[in-house]
This record gives structure tokens, sequence and C-alpha cells, in this order.
């Protein structure tokens, strides 16, 4: 199969309050491809999570699409509601959350919850049902899968319960897997042990993955390319090599700053100044620019945006050769 699994152009989601309407994604758009990690990185606030919550269809209203097109291996999806969503989920798109109790039963086996999960998306028997949960236990590495299939998820500790989630969210071979923030509660270690999880099976299965979340080493370590979020646009959009070893949009650079990832041994990391404006009072112009070092007249009336492709909306996007601060 040819084009992106996913393809997101436009997407604006809106929740109307008495005060106004927020937007929390504005008009973003990008394509992942057939066994790509793209890694979706910002501050708490911008939009991340939401963006992710909104391919799935699982907004909490009174948030919703008002505005552009998502589309899944060719089929447009932000308009299927009910049923027909609810086939689609599980089925061609799988969900990964930061905390495995959110997706599992805690009074259910991991075996019934896989076993289910597979017989409402795969027509299949009972027992062919649970000899693809006993694979995808052993395929996401939970050693001696076949006895436990059978135990409870407290039974489970925290690493192996994210590996079980990816498990159930990977049993009914969905193309797509969103990931927001799967690794944030781990240790370092299980983090890269679940990193290469998510690796391997974007390498073996042409899985696609969203990867959503706020640490900038998993986006190095895991992602093909990166999206930059700020206020609920897109900042800067670009391979991992060059989005983080050459920021062009000053949010970014001030990001990549700011981890440990790119100090360099410095006694201090750099801080950028300020914080993101509420979706209620956002600036006129770009959004960053009150933050911004390199702000000019224009940034304070008028709204960069991204071209098409690869690059920054930014009307001063840095120099490709610009160090990491």
């Amino acid at each position: 199969m040819t084009g992106p699994i996913l393809s997101i152009r436009n997407l604006t989601v809106e929740i109307p309050t008495r005060h106004g309407i927020l937007r929390p994604v504005d008009g973003i758009s990008y394509d992942i491809g057939r066994g790509e990690i793209l890694g979706i990185v910002g501050e708490s606030g911008a939009g991340k999570s939401m963006a992710g919550n909104a391919v799935i269809d699982l907004l909490s209203p009174p948030a919703h699409i008002a505005g552009g097109e998502i589309w899944v291996n060719g089929t447009r999806i932000d308009q299927l509601k009910g049923d027909a969503m609810r086939r689609l989920r599980g089925k061609e798109i799988g969900m990964v959350f930061q905390d495995p109790l959110t997706s599992l039963n805690p009074l259910l086996r991991i075996g019934d919850q896989l076993t289910e999960t597979i017989l409402a998306h795969l027509p299949l028997s009972r027992a062919q049902a649970k000899d693809r949960a006993i694979k995808a236990l052993d395929e996401v590495g939970i050693p001696g899968a076949t006895e436990r299939i059978n135990s409870y998820p407290h039974e489970f500790s925290g690493g192996m319960r994210q590996r079980v989630v990816i498990a159930l969210a990977l049993c009914a071979e969905p193309s797509l897997i969103i990931a927001d923030e799967p690794t944030t509660a781990l240790d370092v270690s299980v983090q890269a042990q679940i990193i290469a999880l998510l690796k391997a099976l974007c390498r073996n299965r042409g899985t696609a993955v969203m990867l959503i979340t706020h640490d900038m080493g998993v986006i190095a370590e895991a992602a093909d390319r990166v999206a930059v979020m700020y206020a609920g646009k897109l900042a800067e959009l670009g391979a991992v090599r060059d989005v983080l070893g050459a920021p062009r949009h000053p949010y970014t650079d001030g990001l990549m700053g700011s981890t440990p990832l790119a100090s360099r041994g410095k006694a201090r990391l750099h801080q950028i100044p300020g914080a993101m404006p509420a979706l209620d009072n956002l600036p006129q112009g770009c959004a960053f620019h009150p933050r911004c070092p390199y702000a000019q007249s224009i940034c304070k009336t008028q709204m960069p945006t991204l071209a098409d492709g690869d690059g920054a909306a930014c009307f001063f996007p840095l120099p490709h050769t610009a160090e990491v601060a």
C-alpha cells in the first residue's frame, strides 16, 4: 500500500464556553507513513493529547471537531460516529494510554480482555482468539505468556502492564497506534524497553505510531519525525535529526536548550521566559511572540503558517546551522 496510514488536514478542535470558543487544536496538518513513528511534543496544554483523542473520537463533550479532515488508510473517519467508529477503533486504530489501568479492567483476567477484543474485530473462534492473545503477549515480551494470560492486571509490574496494554492495542492488528505518554510513569530502564518495543513493532509489522510525549529524550530515541506544538498550532515539523540537531523555530530551540539532552554539561539549563498563554487569552499574531527573543513587529500582528511539508511556522526561522541553545 502506498500513501500515509494517517493523514490529518487542517484539523481544528473547538470547546465552546461562556467566555467564547477555545481552540486547543487549531488547523494542524501532518501525515504518518507505514512503519513510521511521528513524535508529537510540546508543553502541557499545547494540544498534543487533544489531537490524538480527536483521531480516535475520544473527545469529551463539549469538545468537538470543528473543521478539517482525518484519513486512515484512505478512508475519511472524522465524520464517523457510533458503531461505525467503534468498529474502526481497535481494528484500524489502537490506543496506548499513560496509565495502563485506564485500559485494563482490574476484575478480568488479561486473557479474557485480549480475547474479547480480538473476537470483536476478527472472525475467529474463541480458541483461535486465545492463541492469538498468547502470541500477542509473547510478541511484546511477556515471559511465560501461556501461563500469564490467566493473571489479573494487579499481578503485573507497571512496565509489564504497559506491555499488556500494547498487546491489547495490537491484538486486532491495527495499522495505526496512538501512544499518549506511554513511558511517563515508568523508570528509565523500563522506558528504554518500551521504546525498543514500539520501534520493533514498527519495523516488523509496518505499524504507524503517533507518539505523544513531553520528553525530548523519548523523541530523540524513538521517533523518525517530530511535530512540535504550541498553543494548539504546529510550530515545527521535520525529521528528528534536523529538528533536534538544528531547530529552526525559536520555541523548539528553547525546548531543546531546556533539556539535559542538549545541556552539554552546563551547570544551568536554558529556560524559556514566561508561560504558554491560556487559550482564552491568546495574543494577536504569533502566540509565541511574547516569549520569543527574535520577535519583530510583524510577529505581533500576523500569524505565521507552516508551509506544506517540513519546516517552521516562523517569520524569522533560525538558520539551518544554528546550534542548540
